[in-house]
């Protein structure tokens, strides 16, 4: 089951709009194929209910209605009333799963907290809702009070459920515990269907998570990206790629190649970008930096393991750098089909070496600058130079820029507005360009970086990301003024055009 759009919600600063519930909600089921997808809180605004009555609204259509969950509360049928009038017809129950949270949270007994839960399980049978249970703080009611864990499990085999879910609500257990605990319970309860629901607190939820398959768990709690409260819940990509690999006989239905898509869109949605060292969805973690790894995956992938990026949709490839040595940049050049030779390559290789010193990024889409530049190819200045420019941005007027652009020695002007100092300039330029009936890339990322800690006056690199018809590339600029520094970057791009 995944729980972005309940549990990942209640990351930090984060909450999704009614239609990038529906369209997550979409993706989930039908391109990402997972089992269930726990979608809201009972009760919590007029926008929840919305976004819970178009997913219902959609799924109903689909016959998937079943698949829809939402997280209820023991209040007395209100949360069902709630339920029934946003369409949905599974709830998740809310109960405690520790006497420590029913003494202290609830001050009652378990007596009177049984009696509490099984009414409410009774009035959903009689409404036709499909029940299934939250223990909450199970971890820890198994480790401090196990004999009510127990109890309270009796008590839920005689009612009318269908799953118990059993949360590891602090993410304070170890992958030991995690398979004791679930073990003792399939093996006390065969019968019933128990979901495993790990938070990522220590940094164990995947582990966990593998440990709670192998112990017999019937179903698991991922959310995409890990999003969730306080560090976390268990990232699905990491823990769908180690059941494919390491636990070959538990099937699941989750499409890889949708993770990465998902993870970009979710991504995208809440503002929390992906660490590029993220496994499997991350920009890094199918890019190799060390020349020797290079070298090595082209003596019979002697560095390749069984994450192979064509599984997730993705691609290899070879980063540039201090580090990265011969082998990656011959690797980079194939990809752009240019070829050296050995004593260019050793001139190239040592260029590289001294901008990673000076930690300078360096991308493929550098090399046939760097190589000019070091090889002394090119006769002539670059084919294009942003001669001049004048911005403008008072308060009350649209900000507008003039441009004075030389193409190949002929020079070109023009003015235009935009919705910013940048949008302007590159208005100013398109038309430009327009004229010469060029068609430039589209801008599809735009990210300004400073150094952590700096202050104001720190240099900014501005990295932007460009598509056109047949691949997708970075420029970048580096200057003290954001803008001049993506202009910097554009003047990049418009070298990398053909005449």
């Amino acid at each position: 089951m995944d729980t972005t759009l309940r549990d990942g919600e209640q990351t930090s600063g984060v909450s999704f709009s009614v239609s990038e519930k529906l369209t997550l909600a979409k993706l989930l089921l039908e391109e990402l194929c997972v089992d269930r997808i726990e979608i809201a809180s009972a009760r919590v605004s007029e926008g929840e209910f919305e976004a819970v009555k178009s997913i219902t609204s959609w799924a109903k259509t689909q016959g998937r209605l079943q698949q829809i969950e939402i997280l209820t509360f023991v209040d007395k049928g209100i949360s069902l009333d709630w339920m029934q009038k946003a369409g949905a017809k599974v709830q998740n129950l809310l109960t405690k799963g520790s006497l420590n949270h029913l003494t202290h949270q609830l001050k009652q007994s378990p007596e009177e907290h049984f009696e509490h839960v099984g009414r409410c399980i009774d009035e959903a049978a009689q409404r036709g809702i499909i029940t299934n249970v939250y223990l909450e703080d199970w971890s820890n009611g198994m480790r401090n009070a196990q004999d009510y864990v127990l109890r309270y499990l009796d008590f839920l085999s005689t009612k009318s459920i269908k799953r118990i879910l059993l949360p590891d609500t602090l993410g304070v257990l170890t992958p030991e515990e995690t398979q004791r605990f679930i073990a003792l319970i399939r093996e006390r309860y065969p019968q019933m269907h128990f979901d495993f629901h790990g938070h990522n607190d220590y940094d164990l939820g995947v582990a966990n998570a593998v440990q709670a398959v192998k112990a017999g768990v019937n179903g698991l709690h991922l959310t995409v990206n890990g999003m969730g409260e306080r560090a976390g819940n268990a990232p699905l990509a990491s823990v769908v790629a180690v059941i494919n690999d390491f636990i070959p006989e538990t099937k699941t239905n989750i499409k890889e190649k949708a993770l990465f898509k998902v993870s970009q869109l979710v991504a995208t949605f809440t503002g929390f970008r992906i660490p590029a060292n993220k496994p499997i969805v991350g920009a890094n973690v199918f890019t190799q930096t060390a020349g020797i790894h290079a070298d090595g995956d082209s003596k019979k992938n002697l560095y390749f393991n069984d994450l192979l990026p064509e599984r997730f949709g993705r691609k290899r490839s070879y980063a540039l750098g201090k580090t990265s040595g011969k082998a990656n940049i011959v690797k980079n050049l194939q990809e752009l089909g240019l070829t050296l030779n050995e004593d260019e390559l050793k001139q190239v290789t040592q260029r590289i070496i001294e901008l990673g010193d000076k930690k300078q990024k360096v991308t493929a889409d550098d090399l046939p600058f760097i190589i000019s530049d070091v090889l002394n190819t090119k006769k002539s200045p670059p084919s294009v130079v942003i001669k001049s420019y004048v911005l403008t941005h008072a308060k009350g007027l649209q900000p507008s820029t003039t441009v004075c652009i030389e193409i190949n020695g002929e020079l070109l002007e023009e003015n235009a507005c935009g919705d910013g100092q940048y949008d302007a300039f590159l208005n100013a330029v398109r038309k430009i360009y327009k004229r010469k009936k060029i068609a430039l890339p589209q801008l599809v990322d735009y990210a300004v970086h400073i150094p952590p800690g700096s202050h104001s006056d720190a240099l900014c690199e501005t990295s932007i990301t460009w598509r056109n018809s047949t691949r997708e590339f970075i420029t970048r600029g580096l200057d003290s003024d954001q803008t001049v520094s993506a202009i910097q970057a554009t003047e990049k791009m418009l070298n990398t055009l053909t005449y």
